[in-house]
């Protein structure tokens, strides 16, 4: 047969299968999605009177049935200008960030323009099952929405990228491709939301979403105003998987307990509601609201299967209800109920992350005093955690158990700004101040306090390690002030 009269029939049969091969297809939709554009201008925790360079990040935020616009928590972190536009038309407005949760990675849109969503069709949520094929949607530079298929391969309670709480998970596997606006992705299946992509790494395709569940009890806690987050216990676990463990705990079976279940009960943050509601470390935790808790710390849902005991708690509870844990105690079974609340970024010693406020700081003679924080531990790069200075990365991991004692946050000196004041001393940094004229720095404010009230003349300033104590000449300390803030270019010597 001649070659050029197979020519056309391959043509054909490349037009057919085509779409079926390609990792994207058009998705030829009514508009469900707008295009997020974000300045953001995050600070310097080094150096806390200044800011970093601004930077920009462009997403997909999905619409929802309350004319919001729905985001990643992410994505608008200190951000100074949010601004939505229409796919197509290029149509642009202001934004206002209504309600965010950095702990739960979630941000509700305002658009300033009440009437820029109308004609476009919101999405309702949806649940996703595990192997069950999913759209990410995105948007190519002439406004048409793509559609890259996905398949669902995992659900599972892991950490999320912003602070230090874990949540429920989504994971996918997708041929997904870098394009503009694709920091804040919508996942749909059938027309509905499933969840938000936050995470994706093209060397292995693979995808991590915040998944319908946490959206619907964000969106829920956000409708009753004053929004209150997610709830938690204040408790940590540890597996008892081995057996001469299990012996020592008395979880050898018995008529209140399976054999194989229960985790030992590790710390029990002060004041917080597992506390409040005499739960003890050495107690076993059996089941919460009736489901079992295996020895790794899992239980078994009736959707997703084996998941951490956490989504209990923080996902089927709001801030203020009550939990009922099953514990075992001097070898007896006992429920104890338990008030959940939500805790703070900035209830912690060491806050997790510190976003849309500054740091603060106070300057005195040349000594940068500030709140050690896991936002000044990043400034050491992606592996903070192994470049930051090491004491003040094991205050932040072991905060929950070295500081009970009611301490609210822990003063650093940061860096020494040379002057006539600190000759000799313009090494030191990252020191833990302990006590400031006598008094004991629980707490930023105590600062403030404390330098009213000089010692005989002088500021005393003690700290943890050498060289354990500094003296500065008040009267001089105050006479510096002018001539360091000019030479630095400091615009306050305080915030």
């Amino acid at each position: 047969m001649n070659p050029a009269r197979l020519l056309p029939w391959v043509w054909f049969c490349a037009g057919l299968f085509w779409p079926m091969l390609a990792p994207a297809a058009r998705a030829d939709r009514p508009q469900s999605v707008v295009r997020v554009n974000v300045t953001s201008q995050s600070c310097d925790f080094v150096r806390p009177w200044t800011k970093k360079t601004p930077y920009t990040l462009r997403g997909l935020g999905a619409i929802l049935l309350n004319g919001r616009v729905l985001v990643t928590g992410e994505m608008v972190m200190d951000a100074t200008y949010v601004e939505l536009e229409r796919p197509r038309s290029g149509e642009k407005t202001a934004a206002t960030v209504e309600c965010v949760d950095y702990d739960a990675n979630l941000a509700l849109l305002k658009p300033a323009d009440a009437r820029f969503l109308d004609g476009t069709k919101p999405l309702a949520l949806a649940p996703a099952a595990i192997r069950q094929r999913v759209s990410l949607w995105q948007i190519e530079a002439n406004g048409e929405l793509i559609a890259t298929d996905g398949l669902l391969t995992s659900v599972e309670v892991g950490l999320y990228p912003v602070g230090d709480s874990s949540f429920l998970t989504y994971r996918f596997t997708s041929s997904l491709q870098l394009r503009d606006s694709s920091f804040t992705l919508p996942i749909v299946r059938d027309g509905r939301l499933v969840g938000l992509l936050m995470r994706h790494d093209s060397r292995t395709q693979t995808v991590e979403a915040v998944p319908q569940p946490i959206i619907e009890h964000f969106l829920k806690a956000a409708a009753a105003k004053p929004y209150r987050g997610f709830p938690s216990a204040g408790v940590y676990f540890t597996k008892t998987r081995d057996p001469q463990f299990r012996r020592y705990l008395g979880l050898n079976g018995g008529a209140d307990r399976k054999l194989g279940g229960g985790v030992y009960v590790a710390t029990v943050l002060k004041n917080r509601p597992a506390d409040r509601a005499g739960v003890k470390p050495g107690d076993v935790l059996l089941a919460i609201d009736g489901a079992d808790i295996d020895q790794d710390g899992n239980y078994t849902d009736p959707q997703y299967g084996r998941i951490a005991l956490t989504h209990l708690i923080s996902a089927r509870h709001f801030d203020g209800e009550t939990a009922k844990f099953k514990l075992l105690r001097d070898g007896k079974a006992t429920e104890v109920p338990i008030t959940l609340s939500h805790q703070r970024a900035e209830d912690h010693v060491v806050p997790p992350y510190s976003a849309d406020r500054p740091p603060r700081y106070q300057i005195l003679g040349g000594l940068v005093l500030t709140e050690l924080t896991r936002s000044y531990l990043k400034e050491w790069g992606r592996e903070w955690w192994k470049d930051a200075p090491l004491r003040m990365v094991y205050c932040d991991r072991f905060q929950n158990e070295l500081f009970q004692d009611g301490r609210k946050r822990l003063i650093i000196l940061s860096q020494i700004l040379p002057s006539p004041l600190t000759i000799g001393c313009e090494e030191l940094r990252y020191l833990i101040v302990t006590k400031l004229n006598g008094v004991e720095l629980r707490s930023f404010e105590d600062v403030a306090a404390a330098m009213a009230k000089p010692l005989n003349g002088f500021h005393k300033i003690e700290m943890e390690e050498d060289p354990k104590e500094i003296y500065l000449d008040a009267a001089q300390v105050a006479a510096s002030e002018a001539v360091l803030m000019k030479v630095y270019g400091l615009p306050a010597l305080c915030r």
